[in-house]
């Protein structure tokens, strides 16, 4: 783990990833990462249909306008699948960029078709002159690529900013993209929510309790016991949940990242707030988070097709799935009680982010985000602040959707209140500029 004179939160540092960069794009120069094993119950890339089809239909449903006759940058283009969407859409060319080996697996089915002796013998002749594949990152100086019309990437990570791609394709849409172009996709929606699972949080401090014990062979593990404790509940949850463990919906809308606009300072160093309304009376164990992709035209195309995706809980799985973050200390909360808070996100050199989030149940002022954290939080019962990293990931796949019409919420410990509720809530961001009022 990080020590606290490395963490991005304290240090007001910006890392880079050039050392994790090897790793990431050796991993990614492999096939077997291109696809899903239909066994290992972890969908990847060409084989989450709902990915791959979605980017399709954007690719091809706006091919008229933002596609035909059009110069395409593709960034990170991995096994060539969008490359090979625009030419489909009628592409005039596609500039392929990849850093990672696949670049040569590309090239080689492109060139498969450009040297066949007729049409009729070429595999995927209609790729034919179309695509020229580019093995370098993006920010490498002097590429031969010229401004282009559309830029299709997918950067997307966990939570939607896992793995940095997303400054890549902002550094792409900054030094390549005509004024007016198309990026796909084009904004991303950031949602939370809280939710109550026990089993997990219990399964969580059982690993922590491991070190616990003051003879371990008669060896005293007790000293490590904090840390442990640290480590395991600062691992984000990867994995498909129960979407009625909610206590609460999230925010409509999200946390919108438009990506037409955004800035890398922004995208570096982004505070989510949230504000939502209890449902039930019951635990809140931590916060789930998932995201939405939209694929819509610039204004310049208004008459084009707007495309969504959804990898929320309730949605078909992708091979993103969503995230939770466990508290270390539960909160209680009663059915129709305010729940507010915030989530700051600050990248690391790990090509990832820091994650450091406040979560209060009813009145009360929230602290500045950028106020460090300190233990004396976790003595204010109505309120909890909590800290990952979100390239420490921990997996759960223990849930598998069930039709079940007889489900009530007190299975999952949730009570429903007696009376309605008044769901009128009011987001207000009431931080405060220091901790003065922590006694």
């Amino acid at each position: 783990m990080l020590s606290e004179t490395d963490d991005p939160l304290v240090n007001g540092k910006i890392p880079s990833t050039e050392g994790r960069d090897p790793a990431y794009f050796s991993y990614y120069a492999m096939l077997q990462h291109q696809v899903v094993f239909k066994h290992s119950r972890t969908q990847n890339m060409l084989q989450d249909t709902v990915r791959t089809s979605t980017y399709r239909s954007a690719i091809l449903l706006n091919g008229p306008l933002c596609f035909h006759d059009k110069l395409v940058l593709d960034v990170g283009a991995g096994s060539g699948i969008l490359s090979y969407f625009a030419v489909q859409a009628g592409a005039q060319k596609v500039y392929a960029v990849e850093a990672s080996q696949m670049a040569e697996k590309m090239r080689k089915l492109v060139e498969a078709a450009n040297t066949a002796e007729s049409e009729a013998l070429a595999k995927n002749a209609f790729l034919k002159d179309k695509i020229e594949v580019i093995q370098a990152k993006i920010e490498d100086p002097d590429l031969p690529i010229p401004k282009v019309d559309t830029i299709i990437s997918e950067p997307i990570g966990v939570l939607l900013i896992h793995e940095r791609m997303l400054e890549s394709y902002l550094y792409a849409r900054d030094t390549f993209l005509k004024p007016g172009g198309t990026l796909f996709p084009s904004t991303g929606s950031i949602f939370l929510a809280p939710f109550s699972d026990a089993a997990l949080w219990s399964e969580t401090m059982g690993k922590a309790r491991f070190w616990e014990q003051p003879s371990f062979y008669g060896v005293d593990l007790s000293a490590l016991y904090s840390d442990a404790k640290d480590e395991m509940f600062g691992m984000p949850v990867v994995g498909s949940f129960d979407p009625r463990t909610l206590i609460a919906q999230a925010n409509p809308g999200g946390y919108v990242v438009d990506f037409y606009t955004v800035t890398l300072e922004e995208l570096q160093d982004m505070t989510i707030p949230f504000i939502w309304q209890a449902s039930y009376t019951g635990i809140v164990h931590g916060i789930a988070g998932w995201f939405d992709l939209h694929f819509s035209p610039p204004p310049s195309v208004p008459t084009g097709n707007t495309i969504a995706m959804s990898t929320g809980p309730a949605a078909e799985r992708t091979h993103w799935q969503q995230v939770r973050f466990l508290l270390k200390e539960p909160l209680a909360v009663n059915a129709g009680q305010t729940i507010q808070g915030w989530m700051r996100c600050v990248v690391n050199e790990m090509r990832s982010y820091t994650i450091e989030a406040e979560i209060m149940v009813g009145e009360g002022q929230l602290t500045n985000p950028t106020i460090p954290l300190t233990s004396i939080y976790n003595l204010d019962f109505n309120r909890r602040r909590g800290k990952w990293r979100l390239h420490e990931q921990t997996y759960n796949y223990n849930y598998y959707p069930q039709s079940d019409n007889l489900f009530r919420p007190e299975y999952n410990c949730l009570y429903e209140p007696e009376h309605p509720l008044d769901t009128t809530v009011v987001v207000e961001n009431n931080f405060v500029e220091d901790n003065q009022f922590i006694i």
